[in-house]
């Protein structure tokens, strides 16, 4: 929420709170030393209203009334711990009590009928002393806060948690509290890998035991740009966040610490201990199939389950579970606690920490807080509605989620799309000859290789290799070097989501090949053409590859030496097939361009020549700079220019598709003058990238006019590095 302060400041929005009537949440910005306020009034928004500061960092906060509870660290040291309870009243904006806490908190959480709260007192360790190892005095407690009467008359109650857990057990560390309708509190114990259930009248532990340990396999445990889910992780849980699903089954996010994390949620039988549902492999398979895999955590905790929350909307009770490194909340149905049942993922901001059911308005509330303004990466509040909607008709108008999934193909960083040409299949079989004097009525296709009906022609045979459309809605895309080795994905657009179908590797004699691919171009010959960027300071060329049928590397074809020579960053995005040529497009100005315009370069097959134009850019904006991500074939000489700014969020403005026909110049080799295309304005992809309420993303990178004439593009999410994640399949109408 940097709405909250000025663009250059720092800020986080953490844990989140919401007010009786729904209409009002309050977070924690612990960076800044505050909490915010934002406005739920409409329906579809967030809405910045104002921060108050406080004493410390604020590390949690719940609501009773119309009081803000804000557990807020205060302390000098790791040796000397403190922290208070800061009571705000939220219509005044201002502290109405303050109380000791005898320690360094982190959780709070109150109770249903308001008597109670419950605040974790975790005295974390120093993660630099013996490698974070445990114990480290002073031991964490829980703390009991009695609310009766007057806030500045509320009395606070310890209680120990030591002697409980076998790793450690003088040095308890609570992380997490959750209190079910019977007035228990569940806490967690991360670095002890445990979890105690304490009565919040008496102040007793009622139950204790060992999160124990879980071994899931299946995943991917290597980083090395592939998504191979062989890999085995075993070990403790040291769950995180803790939730009721019911008041007999509470529920866990096991993010794991400095010795465990096995990438899932866990049920737990709250008296005894039992595992009763683990979500196993599931969580990381979700965040692959929304296109959300962060490879480059796969030898961490992967998707790294943190936040945790559970909440009845209507005749059915959800568990959410926020997924740190893969930017998404999953969703499930938990109305049998037992056996639950994924939903959806949801994709969010940069690293969910906070997840906020509001049932009153069929909503929720995830709180993102990572925050780099000279990344363009912002801490969030990210609002979603529960809907009857149908999710085809939603994604027609880009508003659903997922708009693009597989089913168990890694895929992500899509940085290119093209239409496949239509091959013609092996003829079926003759048709057998109908009753005489009878006429066969004309035939229509159907499955490749049938055979006719009696008296109707045969039917069309299997179709071409090589990504062959099999339905008017498929198109080939290819993703950037975030992801290895290079492959060519199939993507059926006329599925609502769009669906991920086949993937075929690039190899270069014969083993497996990685290019930064930017762009591709499918064949008629059921090859294709790739644009790969390169690196220059690390002598990588920018290349156009030729790829036959099967994924192999035929030829790269560098630029002229007088060219390449004056390449600099930005190079090769997009490239189409027109007629009898190739034409790439160079993302930025090169030295060779005037200030404003960038190349367009046309290879010729044939006669393996090049020649260049010249294409001018929009206006950059005064931070930042435009460039060209994508080229599409319209036909007759005319292509699709998809030009955009690096701006995402509330700075976009330059997301524009333009009209240029290559036929009306003569390109020219290197060295000359070039000649200027000329542009015309085709649409804005602004209205697009809004649609569906998130972040504007700032790389639309993918194009393609679809058989049946149809356009579609495809966002870039960065493999989620430093960028908010979410694959995008956009559908922009007729070509």
């Amino acid at each position: 929420m940097y709405e909250n302060s000025s663009p250059d400041q720092e800020t986080a929005a953490e844990i989140s709170a919401v007010t009786p009537d729904g209409r009002t949440v309050v977070y924690t910005d612990s960076p800044a030393e505050r909490i915010g306020f934002a406005n739920l009034v409409r329906r579809s928004s967030v809405e910045p209203a104002g921060t108050l500061d406080l004493p410390g960092e604020p590390t949690s906060v719940d609501v009773v009334g119309g009081l803000a509870l804000v557990a807020v660290n205060t302390s000098a040291s790791y040796t000397e711990p403190s922290g208070v309870l800061e009571v705000v009243d939220i219509d005044a904006r201002s502290v109405v009590a303050s109380h000791d806490l005898g320690g360094q908190p982190d959780a709070i959480d109150i109770s249903s009928d308001g008597r109670h709260a419950a605040v974790a007192i975790e005295n974390e360790r120093d993660e630099d002393l013996d490698d974070g190892a445990i114990p480290q005095q002073p031991a964490g407690f829980l703390d009991i806060v009695d609310l009766d009467g007057a806030p500045a008359d509320w009395q606070v109650r310890k209680t120990d948690l030591t002697g409980l857990a076998d790793v450690a057990p003088s040095d308890p560390e609570p992380e997490y509290v959750s209190i079910n309708a019977r007035g228990e509190v569940a806490v967690t114990l991360q670095e002890n890998n445990h979890i105690a259930v304490v009565d919040l009248v008496s102040g007793d532990v009622r139950s204790d035991f060992s999160a124990g340990t879980a071994t899931v396999r299946g995943v991917d445990t290597t980083e090395d740009g592939t998504i191979e889910r062989d890999g085995t992780v075993e070990g403790p849980r040291e769950p995180d966040s803790v939730g009721w699903l019911d008041d007999d089954t509470l529920a866990t996010a096991d993010e794991g610490d400095y010795e465990g994390g096995t990438r899932t949620w866990t049920a737990f039988d709250a008296r005894t201990g039992d595992v009763v549902y683990s979500s196993g492999v599931e969580l990381e398979e979700l965040a692959i199939s929304y296109g959300q895999y962060p490879e480059h955590r796969a030898e961490n905790k992967g998707v790294e389950p943190e936040g945790l929350a559970v909440a009845t909307y209507g005749k059915h009770r959800y568990a959410f579970v926020a997924l740190e490194r893969a930017n998404l909340v999953a969703v499930y149905n938990v109305d049998d606690p037992r056996r639950p049942q994924l939903v959806q993922g949801l994709p969010t901001g940069v690293a969910p920490e906070g997840v906020l059911p509001v049932p009153q308005r069929g909503g929720l509330v995830v709180s993102a807080e990572e925050d780099d303004a000279e990344d363009g990466v912002r801490s969030s509040l990210s609002r979603y509605q529960l809907t009857r909607k149908p999710l085809a008709a939603s994604l027609k108008h880009n508003e659903g989620t997922p708009s693009i999934v597989s089913d168990g193909i890694g895929f992500g960083a899509l940085s290119g799309l093209s239409a496949v040409p239509r091959k013609p299949g092996v003829p079926g079989k003759p048709g057998v000859p109908g009753k005489p004097g009878v006429p066969g009525k004309p035939g229509v296709p159907g499955k490749p290789g049938m055979p006719g009906k009696p008296g109707m022609p045969g039917k069309s045979g299997v179709p071409g290799k090589s990504g062959a459309p099999r339905d008017p809605g498929e198109v080939v895309a290819v993703t950037d070097d975030a992801y290895t080795p290079s492959r060519v994905l199939t993507v059926d657009t006329a599925s609502h989501p769009a669906r991920v179908t086949g993937e075929l590797p690039v190899t270069r004699d014969g083993e497996p090949a990685t290019y930064d691919a930017e762009g591709i171009a499918a064949r008629a010959d059921g090859g294709y053409w790739l644009a790969t960027e390169g690196k220059p300071a690390e002598g990588i060329r920018n290349l156009l590859v030729d790829v036959d049928s099967g994924g192999e590397v035929r030829r790269e074809i560098a630029l002229p030496g007088e060219i390449a020579d004056g390449a600099e960053k930005h190079g090769f995005e997009g490239v189409a097939v027109s007629g009898e040529h190739v034409w790439v497009a160079v993302q930025r100005e090169w030295a060779d361009n005037e200030q404003g315009r960038t190349t367009l370069a046309r290879y010729t097959p044939a006669t393996g020549r090049w020649a260049f134009a010249a294409y001018p850019l929009d206006a950059a904006p005064a931070s930042g700079w435009i460039g060209v991500s994508e080229l599409t074939p319209l036909g007759d000489g005319r292509l699709l220019v998809l030009e955009r700014d690096n701006q995402r969020g509330a700075n976009a403005r330059t997301k524009k598709l333009y009209e240029v026909d290559v036929s009306t110049v003569s390109p020219v080799p290197a060295g000359e003058p070039k000649p200027v295309l000329h542009k015309r304005f085709s649409q804005d992809l602004l209205p697009a990238l809004e649609a569906g309420g998130g972040v504007v993303a700032d790389k639309p990178e993918g194009l393609a006019v679809t058989a049946d004439g149809r356009l579609v593009g495809a966002v870039d999410n960065d493999g989620l590095d430093d960028a908010p994640g979410e694959s995008v399949l956009l559908r922009l109408g007729h070509a």
